[in-house]
């Protein structure tokens, strides 16, 4: 017997309460063929993070498993006035393309601004719609996501400030900085992840090393003026 990526799990939806189906991608199937520097991946058959999302058939409450379990009666309100009032009943529990996958993130990304989510998980989604444009090649909104997702990963460091486990957070501002083409911002990031004495986490140290390394040649080529940083480390 052949096995299926796909299978499903049921979820009680955090706001009415509905219970309802939502596929997932078997572990066995998650490795990536390609990783790109920012964690986008690129699978072979089905892709996971196109299932991360789970989608209420009964009032379109859209969240992820790190999102808000239940609503609280003024979330439910807020959420019942802009968004719910207007869903047309839809059902995304089985197979997703690409075009599928990104209207249950754009819609996720509506219910969390609406109810006041936590910005680690706005800033995710953003990258992830990201993601899902450059899958479809369209650079433009690749790059407007990429700098949403951005002032929100900043937004998470000033208000959380960041822990020894943290260096992936700053290494992904330095590296979507990089992407965006803010050079001397890249830079300070990755400069923390080396330098912090306190940051243990060797991958993403020599992940920082090598991105920092690759931005100097970048700068070198295009004959910017490298920033001190460049010259003491």
């Amino acid at each position: 017997m052949v096995l299926e990526p796909l299978y499903t799990i049921t979820v009680t939806c955090g706001n009415c309460d509905h219970l309802f189906k939502t596929s997932r991608v078997r572990p066995s199937f998650k490795k990536a063929v390609k990783t790109d520097t920012d964690f986008c991946g690129y699978y072979k058959n089905e892709n996971p993070d196109y299932y991360v999302v789970r989608v209420c058939p009964q009032c379109g409450f859209a969240s992820t498993e790190n999102s808000i379990e239940k609503l609280n009666d003024h979330q439910r309100s807020e959420f019942r006035t802009k968004i719910s009032s207007r869903w047309i009943k839809r059902d995304f529990g089985g197979h997703r393309s690409l075009e599928d996958a990104l209207e249950t993130y754009k819609l996720a990304l509506l219910c969390a601004q609406c109810i006041g989510e936590r910005d680690r998980i706005i800033a995710s989604l953003l990258h992830h719609i990201a993601w899902l444009y450059r899958y479809q090649k369209n650079e433009e909104q690749e790059q407007r996501f990429l700098a949403h997702s951005l002032e929100s990963y900043i937004r998470v460091y000033e208000l959380e400030g960041v822990g020894a486990n943290d260096a992936r957070l700053l290494y992904l501002i330095g590296e979507i900085n990089r992407r965006l083409g803010r050079f001397n911002d890249a830079v300070q990031w990755f400069s923390r992840v080396i330098q912090d004495k306190k940051i243990m986490d060797a991958a993403m140290i020599r992940a920082s090393r090598e991105q920092w390394s690759l931005l100097r040649e970048q700068m070198m080529n295009e004959k910017l003026e490298l920033p001190e940083e460049m010259n003491s480390l």
